[in-house]
């Protein structure tokens, strides 16, 4: 159901884990394990499914903490539960409070979780092309850093999401990165299409991550579109299906 990064899992008094679709209870497209509070799911299914997931970092479901994704790079401090149901809109939390489950969700993009052992200071970033493209890691670092985190010691886990041999984009997608940096022509090959190319979401996110000094990156290297095990929004699209899962992928500070 759970799958870890062998980096984080060495750190002691922290929990982690990026989840895949399987131990929960929703059915259909959405079978099973879908936390997606932004789905057309079934609500108390993804209720329970959330409870199984807070249950297995050890926190009570309210210390269950996401934001309301809207693929930018900003970031907010979480400090505990939200009040009411409103989540602030954002891709990325940082914290220090133990017992607080920081999480993103994905079915695609790049999930990044992070933390600072020495600082006890932890990051957790959703990253799609366009949150990477325009800052979205970087804002995490720095906001790590403005808890006490030096983003020298940072340790940072890559999760499922999808890779390049899957990810097919048109010319002027190409062209938006070409033109931020012509660097990043380097994340594109040829795609079978003319004028397709394959992107590499998750070199892009290792580069932005080093460049922006963080050393220690582990990634699980999974393919969320290849590997049925897990939800993908462009294979929904490419099935035609009405909607799709998201997973959460957490991580919070707990004194073992």
């Amino acid at each position: 159901m759970t799958l870890g990064s062998s980096l984080l899992s060495a750190i002691p008094d922290l929990r982690h884990a990026f989840f895949s679709r399987e131990g929960g209870v929703s059915e259909g497209i959405y079978g099973a394990l879908n936390g997606g509070l932004g789905s057309r799911d079934d609500p108390a299914s993804v209720v329970e499914n959330r409870r199984r997931i807070a249950e297995r970092l050890g926190v009570s479901p309210a210390h269950l903490v996401s934001v309301h994704q809207i693929h930018s790079p900003d970031v907010v401090v979480a400090t505990g539960p939200w009040n009411g149901d409103a989540r602030p809109k954002a891709d990325a939390l940082v914290t220090n409070v133990e017992g607080l489950a920081i999480s993103v969700t994905t079915a695609d993009c790049g999930p990044i979780l992070f933390v600072d052992p020495n600082a006890r200071v932890i990051g957790a970033a959703h990253a799609g092309w366009k949150g990477a493209l325009t800052g979205v890691l970087e804002s995490t670092i720095d906001a790590m850093e403005t808890l006490g985190a030096d983003r020298t010691g940072i340790v940072a886990a890559i999760g499922p999401l999808i890779r390049q041999d899957s990810y097919e984009v048109g010319s002027e997608f190409v062209e938006r990165f070409i033109e931020a940096d012509a660097g990043n022509g380097m994340f594109f090959i040829p795609g079978e299409r003319d004028g397709h190319a394959m992107f590499d979401l998750a070199g892009f996110i290792r580069m932005r991550l080093e460049n922006a000094g963080v050393l220690m990156i582990d990634d699980l290297g999974i393919d969320t579109y290849s590997d049925e095990r897990f939800f993908s929004y462009r294979r929904s699209v490419h099935r035609k299906e009405s909607d799709y899962g998201r997973h959460v992928h957490a991580i919070a500070l707990m004194r073992e």
